[in-house]
């Protein structure tokens, strides 16, 4: 009986200890791979940008008039855009990859492939982890309208504004990231840009959205864009 009871104790004490490593891993392993796949990504547009390696777009016009030039289509898995939100810190920046698979979304945000490109008209759509691999969108409940949310692309800057607060749906609700999304309050075509992440913060039952508007734009060489000044 004693023999017993050691080898259940053992066994108990293995398990407990194989949950938190497990729990170690999920909460900072991942999240220093992640953070480390970030900056490598952003590093590699960083270098593409410096050596001319982007897409011509904009011809200068405001956001609601400008029609900027199509950029090629992005590449599967790669980066193309940097995404700031101020109201996550001002050090808060991650890159934006083409795709929503899983080993695209655990390098940084993933853009939906089948919604408008960056800056087009349409709705420009991307979708990030709100836990684990870095915890990119971890404070999504906390954006608000009006909030700025900053893309660039390495020639241009674009600044979104945020219409509503978060929006709860359910996973099947693909109707968010339609060209006009249904709920958004856009009653019409327009350049648009949609965020969406899991709900609860440590589940996926649910959805949270947030639908913006193109504010803004203007050319990198202008400097940063007054959302992004301290």
């Amino acid at each position: 009986m004693r023999v017993l009871l050691r080898t259940f104790s053992e066994l108990c004490i293995t398990a407990g200890t194989l949950i938190v490593l497990f729990v170690v891993y999920v909460l900072f392993w991942t999240g220093v791979k992640a953070d480390n796949a970030m900056d490598s990504q952003i590093d590699t547009l960083q270098d593409q940008w410096a050596r001319g390696s982007v897409p011509a777009r904009t011809d200068g016009e405001s956001a609601q008039t400008a029609s900027p030039k199509k950029p090629a289509p992005y590449e599967d898995g790669k980066p193309f855009a940097v995404m700031y939100i101020p109201r996550f810190g001002f050090t808060w920046n991650k890159p934006v990859l083409q795709g929503t698979g899983t080993e695209t979304l655990k390098k940084g945000l993933g853009h939906y492939g089948e919604t408008a490109q960056l800056g087009q008209r349409g709705n420009f759509s991307v979708a990030g982890h709100r836990r684990t691999y870095g915890d990119p969108f971890k404070d999504f409940p906390k954006l608000r309208p009006n909030d700025p949310v900053v893309l660039t692309d390495g020639t241009t800057w674009f600044t979104y504004r945020i219409d509503k607060k978060p929006y709860k749906t359910l996973p099947g609700d693909t109707g968010v990231i339609d060209a006009v999304p249904r709920k958004s309050g856009f009653d019409g075509p327009g350049r648009y840009l949609t965020l969406t992440t899991c709900e609860p913060e440590w589940g996926h039952s649910h959805r949270l959205i947030v639908w913006a508007h193109l504010d803004a734009t203007q050319p990198v060489e202008a400097g940063k864009p007054e959302a992004l000044r301290r």
